[in-house]
């Protein structure tokens, strides 16, 4: 049993990848799912999709290297974050769609609850900000919404969870309702200087203690899955959410090192140690992982919108097939028109935190097209990060000024990431291996199992595939930078 099977549940798909005893991918499934989208800003997952693509795609990769259960030595699952689930515990059945984190529908109950003067005492336990983005208010909205579903929790009949807490539940067929750490502390309901859920957050929002799952290290016993799914029992001994796993998988264990994801969002984390280091510039504090009961620490600035607005591209607009088209187009593009893009399709995340923006476009020309637009989709993420790494440098010191490790799909764009480099005015480094997410589940899967070194041998395996140095002079950066701020400024004010 020498391999390890990485569960990497996306905000729009599964994939499942396999990897050996070196951590080398063996290899991938992948599929993707249907939004939902009700309401203006409402967006929603069907649990039954989310279900059905995790266990199809861990059967196909296991499939496709040739391999059975007998040669898996444990299972690590990533998530997307935020997204919440309850469910009957007698039947595993959800009792409404999962809500999306990227939904806006409780942000009401938020401006309520900051007017009422609660969020100096909710950022202070949980590190977080009063916004719709995490899952407290959205387990009240089921809660208060679905008919019976109060009555019914207050009775013990119903399970919260993350993703990771649903898919725990599925793969052991109800026998674990378990999360981790870093799943626990976006939640905001989860004292993260305590370690344990915070009694006076879940009576504020009317959330009954006992529908929360049991918090455990990151490397830890999560049960195993049910026979049936894979010919054999395999033990879950790995969990983290997304941008932590990929934080482990960059091996961002010493304080002052950064990475950035590029997926659906882009989120940055910058490792403060044992420290909860407070942000005067509206980022978050979070975990950054935990093991051996010792609590790591991280400064996180979250984008909502990165490889979406790629996807808004395609899908929405239906000017590029595949998302590789965006470098041509980009390449191609009249710079001299200046077209900046504010993709705040579902508001605005750190260091704004303004839910009730939307998406701007500002710049146009009888000559804008295609390409233009690609181009400005681009910049708009190199902008954004910039925003975050800002923000960082202010609370942390001189954080912006090192080197950003970089991952995610939006990585294998040269254009996107030399763009990062130049507005950032730093090194920017993609590591031979991108699926770091998936890779730093199947680490902390493989530490548990005794298969994985420690942290710091972990760390010197890490390798570069290519590292982006600014080549944009200093005018030009400033220039550029403050049109997007006025952009935002713009947005902000409509």
């Amino acid at each position: 049993m020498t391999h390890i099977l990485a569960i990497d549940q996306g905000t729009t798909s599964s994939r499942a990848i396999l990897f050996d005893a070196d951590l080398k991918v063996v290899s991938v499934a992948q599929e993707e799912f249907p939004q939902h989208y009700p309401s203006p800003g409402w967006v929603e997952h069907d649990p039954s999709d989310l279900w059905s693509t995790v266990a199809a795609t861990a059967r196909a990769a296991i499939e496709k290297a040739g391999a059975d259960a007998r040669d898996i030595a444990a299972i690590g699952i990533t998530n997307q974050r935020e997204t919440t689930l309850i469910w009957d515990r007698a039947t595993g059945q959800p009792i409404h769609n999962a809500i999306v984190w990227q939904d806006r529908r409780t942000a009401d109950t938020c401006a309520a609850l900051k007017d009422a003067g609660h969020e100096p005492m909710i950022t202070a336990r949980t590190g977080l900000l009063l916004d719709p983005y995490f899952s407290a208010t959205k387990v009240q909205w089921l809660l208060d919404h679905v008919p019976g579903a109060r009555a019914r929790a207050q009775a013990g009949e119903l399970a919260f969870g993350t993703v990771d807490s649903f898919l725990i539940w599925k793969l052991t067929g109800g026998r674990v309702h378990a999360t981790d750490a870093t799943n626990a502390a976006r939640t905001m309901l989860y004292n993260i200087a305590a370690g344990e859920w915070d009694a006076e957050i879940c009576a504020l929002l009317g959330v009954p203690m006992s529908l929360l799952p049991e918090v455990k290290d990151c490397a830890a016993d999560f049960g195993v899955t049910r026979a049936d799914l894979f010919g054999r029992e395999i033990p879950i001994l790995g969990v983290a959410g997304d941008q932590q796993a990929a934080t482990v998988g960059q091996a961002c264990f010493s304080p002052g090192m950064m990475k950035s994801t590029y997926g659906t969002g882009c989120f940055a984390l910058l490792n403060t140690g044992p420290d909860m280091v407070p942000s005067t510039n509206r980022l978050l504090t979070t975990i950054a992982y935990r093991l051996n009961g010792q609590t790591t620490y991280a400064l996180e600035g979250s984008i909502f919108i990165a490889g979406a607005v790629v996807q808004w591209l395609r899908d929405g607009l239906k000017i590029i097939r595949e998302a590789k088209e965006t470098q041509p187009l980009a390449e191609a593009a009249d710079a001299a028109q200046g077209v900046v893009l504010v993709p705040a399709f579902t508001g605005l995340g750190a260091p704004y935190w303004r839910p009730d923006c939307r998406g701007a476009i500002y710049g146009l020309t009888r000559n804008s097209g295609p390409a233009e637009l690609a181009r400005a989709a681009l910049e708009s993420v190199g902008y954004q990060t910039r925003d975050l790494l800002e923000a960082m440098r202010s609370d942390w010191g001189a954080a912006a000024d090192g080197v950003l490790r970089v991952d995610g799909g939006m990585t294998a764009s040269d254009w996107a990431m030399q763009f990062l480099s130049d507005i950032l005015g730093a090194p920017v480094d993609r590591p031979m291996v991108t699926e770091t997410t998936a890779l730093g589940a199947a680490y902390l899967a493989g530490l548990q199992a005794g298969i994985c070194p420690e942290p710091a041998k972990f760390a010197k395996g890490w390798a570069l595939e290519h590292r982006f140095e600014p080549a944009m002079d200093a005018d030009t950066r400033a220039a550029k930078y403050a049109r997007w701020g006025r952009a935002v400024q713009a947005t902000m004010s409509v």
